[in-house]
């Protein structure tokens, strides 16, 4: 059948996300019981500020407002599509949603060199890991965990209220 493996695929994913939501739970029960960020970034093999910008719960210091209630709900799935259309050089794509600073700032021809170095620095693309959002400010920030064949970097996408893409980053890896 040729259904079967995307079938799989998808039961896959779906304990892939039923773990995340136990681990979260249990990292939100691991703090209710006192036990630190360092004791679980032990634990998770991670620092302990990966863990608190994975599980934590920040709260805006100038607003008191929650950090991971989005204020761009659909930025993680828009900034997937970015990337997705990064990996593919569909420079103008990608592109797309730039606010005005960023069209002026970051041209086609800089995403392809950008791409270029990233490839003979850490080889050809491989795969997606879990994005992770929050919100600062008016701002939504995602990162994108990519892994390549000799290497992992993270791509931050900052996304404005009004939808428009106000920063694009390629940088090392976060520790997860």
């Amino acid at each position: 059948m040729p259904d079967e493996p995307l079938a799989a695929v998808g039961a896959a994913l779906r304990k892939v996300r039923d773990a995340e939501a136990t681990l979260r739970d249990t990292v939100d029960a691991a703090r209710a019981a006192g036990h630190t960020w360092q004791e679980i970034g032990d634990l998770l093999g991670t620092s302990r500020q990966a863990a608190f910008q994975r599980f934590g719960r920040p709260v805006d210091p100038a607003t008191g407002a929650s950090m991971t209630e989005l204020k761009r709900p659909d930025a993680i799935n828009r900034a997937e599509e970015l990337v997705v259309e990064l990996i593919g050089c569909q420079w103008h794509e990608v592109r797309r949603d730039f606010d005005d600073r960023m069209l002026a700032s970051v041209g086609e021809d800089e995403l392809r060199l950008a791409w270029t170095q990233l490839a003979g620095s850490v080889g050809r693309y491989e795969r997606m890991g879990e994005p992770y959002a929050r919100s600062a400010g008016d701002y939504t920030i995602v990162h994108l965990p990519l892994a390549f064949e000799a290497g992992e970097r993270t791509v931050q996408v900052t996304y404005r209220e009004d939808g428009q893409v106000a920063g694009l980053w390629i940088r090392p890896a976060e520790q997860m």
